[in-house]
């Protein structure tokens, strides 16, 4: 299964505008220095979090700011906006079985059934994980 890293540092830019989106100017500079991540990156995590409309990016200078409550970003969402598709890649199947053998030629649709079973369950549980549940856990780490 995979949920890329950029992912992850989605929801670190989240976290961090959600911090400091209203006191001071959060940059994709900043946002890589927190991140560890290269501005490039972090460039094409927030326009594509822009493109959601999970937030607001000011022109020129820059800054990001939140559009959206962090009790209705799902992880989710913040997944299907940084890679569209992220959902039918979560589980690979080898592609070249042997159709002269019996397991071969039918192992696809041995395993579809159960694999989309399992990404239907993942998926559920990336929509009930919103970014308000994410920063209590950020608070409450900060706080030990």
């Amino acid at each position: 299964m995979h949920i890329s890293a950029k992912c992850s540092a989605a929801i670190h830019c989240l976290i961090f505008i959600h911090e400091y989106g209203g006191t001071a100017k959060v940059t994709s500079e900043l946002l890589s220095r927190s991140s560890g991540c290269n501005p490039v990156t972090i460039r094409t995590i927030l326009s594509a979090l822009k493109k959601d409309g999970v937030i607001s990016i000011r022109s020129g200078t820059g800054g990001a700011t939140l559009n959206v409550p962090p009790g209705e970003i799902t992880l989710h969402r913040v997944c299907r906006a940084i890679e569209p598709n992220f959902d039918t890649k979560l589980i690979g199947l080898h592609p070249m079985p042997s159709q002269l053998c019996p397991v071969g030629r039918n192992i696809h649709g041995v395993l579809d059934a159960s694999y989309q079973k399992i990404r239907d369950d993942l998926c559920a549980s990336l929509r009930s994980i919103t970014l308000e549940d994410v920063l209590a856990d950020y608070y409450r780490l900060r706080q030990s």
